[in-house]
């Protein structure tokens, strides 16, 4: 039992260990999911990529932008929306609690706010399967709103909480910073992505 507790604790822990594989450009192809092009009109994906954890693929990574894409030293400017397709089981107090510790660790809150905003992380983060979907949607100055398989679960109304939230993949200071270029690489305005 405990060797099984152990293992579901380091796969939790795997949330964001720093190893990603980018897809070629036009590999899987995407429209956005329904929750992401209600909220952004015309999204496009930005970039996606693999988080791994000792060779086993925990979830799949999606980050999409609208068309005045996305300035990563600015997420809480614009709209955007991140998405992961799960590859195994996760509990959602183990998503919660292993969110939670990057917030702390990036120094965004003080100890009440991040209370907070643990406890609504784990209202809103049900518990997921192989193949299930978690999106996290930013609309600035309100509420993200978070969806699983399209379906909503709930929202954190205090707007500081998006920028520490999606700083877990979008910060410099990620452990992640793979997978963070390759979320963003296709990230700027439409001009420049195009071009």
């Amino acid at each position: 039992m405990d060797r099984r507790r152990t293992l579901k604790a380091a796969l939790a822990a795997a949330l964001l260990v720093p190893a990603a594989r980018a897809r070629a450009a036009g590999e899987d192809a995407a429209r956005p999911p329904a929750p992401v092009a209600q909220a952004l009109g015309e999204a496009r994906l930005a970039g996606d990529g693999d988080l791994r954890w000792f060779g086993l693929k925990v979830y799949t990574a999606q980050l999409w932008v609208g068309p005045r894409g996305l300035r990563p030293e600015r997420i809480d400017a614009e709209p955007f929306a991140l998405g992961l397709r799960y590859a195994m089981r996760l509990q959602g107090a183990a998503i919660a609690d292993r969110s939670l510790e990057e917030i702390a660790r990036m120094g965004f809150g003080d100890a009440d706010r991040r209370a907070r905003w643990h406890a609504d992380m784990k209202r809103v983060f049900p518990d997921v399967a192989a193949g299930d979907q978690l999106i996290g949607v930013h609309a600035p100055g309100r509420a993200t709103r978070f969806f699983h398989n399209e379906r909503a679960t709930g929202a954190v109304e205090d707007p500081a909480f998006a920028g520490a939230f999606f700083a877990i993949w979008l910060d410099p200071r990620t452990v992640a910073p793979r997978l963070r270029d390759t979320l963003l690489r296709g990230a700027g305005d439409g001009a420049r992505a195009a071009g």
